[in-house]
């Protein structure tokens, strides 16, 4: 892989002529501006949104609109010690949670944001939060997503 990290992988995805199309884009988890580009810069016709594994910690799922950016994260206690994951939570309106950062380890994490995100796509706010609650790493979250949505297959060629 390409990027500059160890872990994890930032692609874009989008459906164009009833396919998928999925590719990989540069992303140090710095800036949530970088992925919103990458997903706009695709100037696709269908859906389009943007998956980020990162560092292996967490999911980051980011669908820009025209007139807001949809995000769900699947574990809102990154927050706690990740700028990243507390920048995503400000964006999507989702308080941090108030954890003392010594305690994380102790404490089960849990989805926040839109979780009705990809539910014009065919997965439902309800199948998605099942799939969020199911302590899956994040590689794991997203093919799961990828496979429920029909771009497993794409997914994989890519990350792997």
């Amino acid at each position: 892989m390409s990027q500059d990290y160890t872990d994890g992988y930032a692609v874009t995805v989008a459906q164009t002529d009833g396919r998928w199309q999925v590719r990989e884009f540069d992303d140090d988890f710095t800036d949530l501006s970088t992925s919103v580009s990458a997903v706009r810069k695709l100037r696709a016709e269908g859906a389009s949104f943007a998956l980020l594994n990162v560092e292996e910690d967490y999911l980051v799922i980011v669908r820009p609109g025209p007139s807001r950016v949809r995000l769900l994260i699947s574990d809102a206690t990154m927050a706690v010690d990740d700028d990243f994951a507390a920048d995503i939570c400000d964006e999507a309106d989702v308080e941090i949670p108030d954890i003392d950062p010594d305690e994380l380890d102790n404490v089960d994490g849990w989805a926040d944001g839109d979780f009705a995100i990809l539910a014009d796509l065919g997965l439902s706010e309800e199948r998605l939060s099942i799939l969020l609650d199911d302590d899956a790493d994040p590689a794991d979250l997203a093919q799961t997503i990828a496979d429920e949505l029909g771009f497993g297959d794409e997914l994989a060629d890519v990350v792997d």
